[in-house]
């Protein structure tokens, strides 16, 4: 049987609710046979799936998924086989990571101004020790009883458009990009029409984009297939994954987007050749 991948999965370390060890199990229960760790700007889930996946027969492939800006808008890009020994790269999530702390504290401000009252402590205990977003913040509201869902958190309160939402960190895409480039990576563009949709592919390819991310669990088929279909005209290649955040979703996703391994294979060899240059 053919080895099917997973290529965009979090956990706890970032907005997951996963274990590293817990994703892993979970992969295995489905018939994955490669999970793609990329938590939010953090790396450190990496190892710990490695080391759980070792028993269970599993595939670890190292990720990151960095948050950018292009002109206003949030862009989300996926780094795969990142050399995580490089200093000055885990410098620079950890000042990412800084400033997601600081937008927790923004975003609880503006929230009072709506008679929404949060201890940021709930959100950073529910976080833990990786990164914070704004998941963790839309998880307290609905433990809270402010809203119904974690949904309806982000649409009427800290959605990009929300009232309450703080701008993140300001690394733009050609930089995350670059950064990604620098140590080894090959960079896809994540779930595209989640952040705007194609017309920014032509910029991102003069920046170095090495791929789409066209299978995703909130890509229709038809989206899939368009975005497909711009790599293959562009010489891209194509990626998919769940992004499974462990049941912050409502639900797990992992096992709803599976994708052929030959697609792992194309990663490491984009990764071997950004290495080699």
């Amino acid at each position: 049987m053919e080895k099917l991948a997973d290529l965009h999965v979090h956990t706890r370390l970032s907005d997951g609710t996963f274990t590293p060890a817990e994703a892993v199990e979970n992969a295995r229960k489905v018939g994955l046979s490669c999970i793609a760790i990329t938590d939010h700007d953090c790396v450190d889930g990496v190892e710990p799936a490695r080391k759980a996946a070792k028993k269970a027969g599993l595939e670890i492939i190292p990720g990151v998924e960095m948050t950018a800006q292009e002109k206003g808008r949030e862009i989300h890009i996926l780094g795969y086989f990142p050399d995580m020994d490089d200093k000055p790269f885990l410098k620079k999530l950890k000042v990412i990571r800084q400033d997601r702390v600081d937008r927790v504290y923004g975003i609880v401000k503006k929230l009072e101004k709506y008679d929404i009252f949060l201890d940021p402590k709930m959100v950073f205990e529910l976080s833990g020790p990786g990164s914070v977003g704004r998941m963790h913040v839309a998880a307290v509201l609905e433990k809270e009883g402010y809203v119904s869902s974690i949904k309806e958190a982000f649409s009427r309160y800290i959605g990009d458009k929300g009232p309450c939402c703080v701008a993140h960190y300001e690394i733009t895409a050609k930089d995350a990009i670059a950064e990604l480039k620098r140590v080894g990576a090959a960079v896809v563009y994540a779930h595209p029409q989640l952040m705007g949709g194609a017309d920014l592919i032509p910029k991102f390819i003069k920046y170095g984009l090495d791929g789409l991310e066209a299978f995703h669990s909130e890509q229709s088929k038809a989206v899939a297939r368009r975005y497909a279909d711009i790599a293959a005209e562009n010489g891209l290649l194509v990626t998919g994954g769940s992004d499974c955040h462990g049941m912050n979703k409502g639900h797990m996703l992992m096992g709803t987007v599976m994708v052929p391994y030959s697609f792992v294979e194309g990663l490491k060899k984009c990764a071997m050749r950004t290495r080699n240059t």
